[in-house]
């Protein structure tokens, strides 16, 4: 039975297996873009108030906190948030930050009212019910405002499967490996979580592959490719198709509508976005 999972037991080893490395630059590159398309559709001439939700060590909210938002970080892990707090603390950004040690789906407590930004990354697939805690983080986002959401995606789990030749683990379900305790519990079908941002009355902006090929590289093969190649060709096909459905992970964002209807920052959205792919 899957438990909401927490990382006291393996805090250093998650910062530097998923943080420092090449998949972790990768992320950050890919998802940063997305961000800062966010940041035209929300009014970003004032502090935002932002929840970093089962944040981490916040390295992208950090990213916003350094261009002045406010941002609130909870995690499970009391040890996850003793390291977010060194790295904040480092990096000259503790005055923009508030620490909660609570599970996400209770950070509702400790809001006085709806954010501007959620972002909620790489956690849905830890969690026993990740569409009960979606739905609750949803609630938590004012009208016009934003959710920035990345999970493990299934397709990717099973191409990558698929590609090592473990069928017969296909065949069973591809259940959890207990033995790879840094591969998440879970892996999420993409257009599940589609409709419950859509079923909630949110409207989709944007998705985003993270990884579409990088973590299926033949690693004992010697290509002719430097990091900073394999990040540019990452930026360059993870919003097409098919390679976005193939990522290991999927960025996607959507906006709360206001009272009103569709939001004139939506619209306004759609034409930078259709100026940029023209």
């Amino acid at each position: 039975m899957i438990k909401d999972r927490n990382f006291d037991d393996l805090a250093q080893k998650f910062a530097k297996s998923i943080y420092g490395t090449a998949k972790g630059e990768i992320r950050q590159s890919v998802v940063w873009q997305d961000l800062a398309q966010i940041l035209t559709v929300l009014d970003a001439g004032q502090p935002l108030q932002i929840l970093d939700a089962g944040g981490g060590l916040g390295q992208l909210s950090q990213k916003l906190a350094a261009l002045g938002h406010q941002v609130m970080l909870c995690d499970l892990s009391g040890e996850m948030l003793k390291l977010a707090e060194q790295d904040i603390a480092n990096n000259g950004l503790l005055a923009q930050y508030r620490l909660v040690h609570s599970p996400v789906q209770a950070i509702g407590e400790h809001l006085d009212e709806p954010v501007d930004l959620i972002l909620f990354h790489a956690v849905m697939e830890w969690l026993a019910d990740p569409k009960a805690a979606l739905d609750y983080l949803m609630q938590q986002v004012r009208p016009g405002g934003v959710i920035s959401v990345m999970f493990y995606n299934y397709n990717g789990l099973l191409f990558k499967n698929l590609l090592c030749g473990n069928l017969t683990h296909i065949e069973q379900g591809m259940p959890h490996r207990k033995r790879f305790k840094l591969q998440p519990q879970q892996a999420l079908v993409p257009d599940d979580v589609y409709q419950w941002l859509t079923d909630a009355g949110m409207t989709i902006l944007g998705k985003t592959g993270v990884r579409t090929f990088h973590d299926y590289m033949q690693t004992h093969m010697v290509g002719d490719y430097s990091l900073e190649q394999v990040i540019e060709m990452e930026q360059k096909l993870c919003r097409q198709e098919p390679y976005l459905s193939l990522g290991r992970y999927i960025h996607v964002y959507a906006q709360k509508p206001f009272a009103g209807g569709a939001a004139p920052e939506q619209e306004a959205y759609k034409s930078n976005r259709n100026k940029d792919n023209g």
